[in-house]
């Protein structure tokens, strides 16, 4: 059994347990994430949590899926919200919250039994069953991000939290690769606190800098949620400066980290 599975289930369930108390007025109210709804964040995760059990499932019709997105997207025939709202039949407010939740019921289960090192086409390079079920996680998560800050609620969230971490601490080289910069040699140590108080460690013996503090806070950095400064993280040196400036955890082109103060609680809740 992959556990990363079961902790996209969970990442899931706590985000369904926030928006099952929504009113369809809540459902349209935009975030600070590029202006984002909670119907536009669901309807995204819908069609990606579909493509990565189609890719696990079915690697033609994945190829077939992806290759005619492209499609539609180079010739300027549809932009991605509306190819993801087509893909979710228009669907808002319950009914989109319903058939978002079977649907990523049914991806856990389907990469729970799955091999770990089963290779599955993504976007970019193939990767195992046991990343791709980690990278929706991740995705949940940082999508859900904006849902919370929207309705000025602090998540609780617990120590599956560390795959996120992980997934942020691995693509170190994957930040300067993606913007064509030189890979530095030495990644800096990475020092968390877990949720639950423990300390997640990485490259404890590395003597070119520190990056410590909140694994909430590094998760939110890394999947650009937050701005290194609107939080509480200790960074030393260069290097682990520089990284957390334009960290970027998840595939596509680089993507620049939200301005100070742009993201975070509204309070607001109108």
């Amino acid at each position: 059994m992959i556990q990363e599975a079961q902790d996209f289930r969970d990442e899931s369930s706590t985000l369904y347990a926030l928006v099952k108390a929504f009113d369809d007025k809540d459902f349209a109210k935009p975030t600070r994430f590029k202006d984002w709804t909670t119907n536009r964040v669901l309807r995204h995760l819908h069609m990606w949590n579909r493509a990565a059990q189609l890719s696990l499932e079915d690697p033609e019709g994945f190829q077939a899926f992806y290759g005619n997105l492209m499609h539609q997207m180079r010739d300027g025939l549809q932009v991605m919200a509306d190819m993801e709202s087509d893909f979710c039949s228009g669907y808002a407010g319950k009914q989109l919250l319903e058939t978002w939740k079977q649907a990523y019921e049914e991806t856990a289960d389907a990469f729970a039994s799955a091999d770990p090192k089963t290779r599955v086409k993504w976007a970019g390079p193939d990767m195992s069953a046991r990343s791709s079920i980690t990278a929706r996680q991740m995705e949940t998560w940082a999508h859900g991000q904006a849902v919370f800050d929207r309705f000025n609620l602090r998540r609780q969230d617990g120590d599956r939290l560390r795959n996120i971490a992980f997934l942020g601490v691995n693509t170190f080289g994957w930040t300067f690769v993606n913007r064509g910069q030189p890979v530095p040699a030495k990644a800096p140590k990475v020092s968390l606190t877990a949720p639950s108080g423990a300390i997640w460690a990485w490259h404890a013996d590395s003597s070119v800098g520190l990056i410590q503090g909140s694994a909430t806070e590094f998760c939110q950095v890394v999947t650009q949620t937050r701005n290194i400064l609107d939080t509480s993280l200790e960074v030393q040196g260069e290097v682990a400066t520089l990284w957390m400036s334009q960290a970027q955890c998840f595939a596509g082109p680089p993507e620049s980290p939200p301005q100070p103060g742009t993201r975070g609680l509204q309070n607001r809740l109108d």
